[in-house]
């Protein structure tokens, strides 16, 4: 009885020993601490930690995207209301605003309730573990993964369409995905596969690569569209964020030449080249610091 005794305590040593090596729970972080949190691998666990600061860009800054800014600010209305809502795709050009327009969003409704949760691409295997966290809280949160894209057989795609749309399991409705893209379809898109290509009966069936890959951007509910922008708006996005920094509306009319150099030496005119300008000229010419 005494060696069954001691062989009873070393192998109870060697399960706790065991245990604490295996992946744990993910604890729940402090959800007053913040309204926007990162997820985090850390020896294989994952984490939610609190954003202390938070990039607080205002819906009202973002210009010459009137229509993308309507149709996400409704869709997040609804939800921030306990309403019906829809995953979100933003795709299309660089530095038009599409990852600004999600912290935005939380800017405005972080009042009532609205949370941010933002998770790299690399770590969407971990989303059902985040789901978990969020079920039955008060809160309304979003998911956001900017700049997304994946390449065949990475094994986020597959977590991330069943989070959408695809598991036994349903998501809250408490929970919803924002994601940007330059990729519509999240997907690199290959010439070869153009002659998967069938037509049957006068119709076009796409080959099943090309299925797989629309398949995953079908899964959310609301596409926004962003496109370079122009010289005029490419102008008028840079003279308000001059005016933001406190640039007088003479220097703002001066700096019209300097701005289109700007944009030229970049080979492009987006609103954050616009944005990025801004911040040079206002600290050259003694505007208020942001």
């Amino acid at each position: 009885m005494d060696d069954l005794s001691r062989l009873i305590k070393r192998a109870e040593a060697l399960l706790e020993r065991l245990e604490t090596l295996l992946p744990q729970p993910a604890a729940a972080p402090d959800w007053k601490a913040a309204t926007a949190f990162r997820w985090r691998k850390r020896g294989g666990r994952g984490a939610l930690d609190p954003v202390a600061r938070p990039h607080r860009i205002r819906l009202k800054d973002l210009r010459n995207v009137d229509e993308q800014k309507r149709r996400i600010e409704r869709n997040t209305r609804q939800f921030v209301d306990g309403k019906t809502a829809n995953n979100v795709l933003l795709t299309g050009a660089r530095g038009t605003g599409k990852s600004s327009l999600v912290k935005a969003l939380l800017t405005q409704y972080a009042g009532k309730g609205l949370r941010l949760i933002e998770v790299d691409k690399h770590d969407l295997v971990d989303l059902p573990d985040i789901v978990d966290l969020v079920a039955g809280r008060p809160e309304r949160f979003i998911v956001f993964c900017d700049d997304l894209s994946f390449e065949a057989g990475e094994p986020g795609y597959k977590a991330l369409k069943s989070i959408l749309d695809g598991s036994v399991a349903s998501t809250p409705d408490n929970i919803l995905l924002y994601a940007t893209s330059n990729r519509r379809h999240l997907m690199p898109e290959f010439m070869d596969e153009n002659l998967e290509t069938k037509h049957i009966g006068g119709e076009v069936h796409p080959g099943e690569a090309t299925e797989e890959k629309i398949s995953l951007s079908e899964r959310f509910g609301l596409w926004l569209s962003f496109y370079p922008f122009d010289q005029d708006a490419y102008l008028a996005i840079a003279a308000h964020w001059l005016g933001e920094y406190g640039v007088p509306a003479a220097a703002i009319a001066a700096a019209r030449e300097e701005a289109l150099q700007w944009a030229l030496m970049r080979g492009s005119r987006s609103g954050r080249i616009a944005w990025q300008f801004a911040r040079d000229y206002a600290g050259q010419h003694g505007g208020a610091k942001k």
